[in-house]
């Protein structure tokens, strides 16, 4: 009897603070470069490294915009990391590693992570538990492969054109993805709109009349 394949899942984390056309365009291109059968969109409960920003939309308001960005797209917004408690990645890859067995995963990020990636709570424990899909940021090249991470990383880097094969791939394994940049940033997003997020949110009830 053949050996029913197992759902390859890209896995996506982020604030989402607003989601934008460009993870919509990395999620799409990771899904023909790597033979994903959905891309899943985590939208974090808070970011460790960016709470002290100050610019943080209500959760609410990023999955929102998340949920309309991913539309008719085979891209699942989750909030699976505000019902499992998790606060870090590699708790949350743990955990969805157990619940879902009959999955495959493959955790993807920006080049603008893995510069950073290093900061991570059990940053190699993420890198032994799934394969890892960088995609290519402008500005961000050269900051990533002189990452303290990828001095770690560099010889379980895959060549792009196996990308496909990632199920088989020993870990760690990490794969080094280029598509077209897209321009979006959330960064941007937040400047040009500040409040943003109140096209996602429940206008607040007016004062009740005299």
């Amino acid at each position: 009897m053949k050996t029913p394949t197992r759902t390859r899942i890209g896995i996506l984390g982020g604030s989402f603070n607003p989601a934008h056309a460009g993870h919509r365009a990395i999620s799409l291109a990771a899904l023909d470069a790597l033979a994903l059968d959905e891309v899943w969109w985590l939208v974090s409960p808070g970011n460790p490294l960016k709470e002290k920003s100050g610019d943080m939309a209500p959760f609410a308001a990023r999955f929102a915009s998340a949920t309309r960005v991913a539309r008719h797209a085979p891209i699942r917004v989750s909030a699976i990391e505000q019902h499992l408690g998790t606060r870090y990645t590699v708790d949350t890859v743990t955990k969805l590693r157990r619940i879902y067995p009959k999955k495959q995963f493959i955790w993807l990020m920006g080049s603008d992570n893995l510069a950073q990636f290093h900061q991570w709570k059990g940053w190699r424990r993420i890198a032994r538990e799934v394969p890892i899909a960088v995609i290519a940021r402008p500005g961000y090249e050269h900051a990533a492969l002189a990452a303290p991470a990828m001095g770690w990383l560099r010889r379980a880097r895959r060549p792009a054109h196996q990308a496909k094969n990632w199920t088989q791939w020993r870990l760690p394994a990490l794969v080094l993805l280029r598509f077209r940049p897209d321009p979006h940033s959330a960064t941007q997003l937040r400047a040009a709109d500040p409040a943003w997020q109140r096209h996602f949110l429940p206008d607040e009830p007016s004062p009740p009349s005299a």
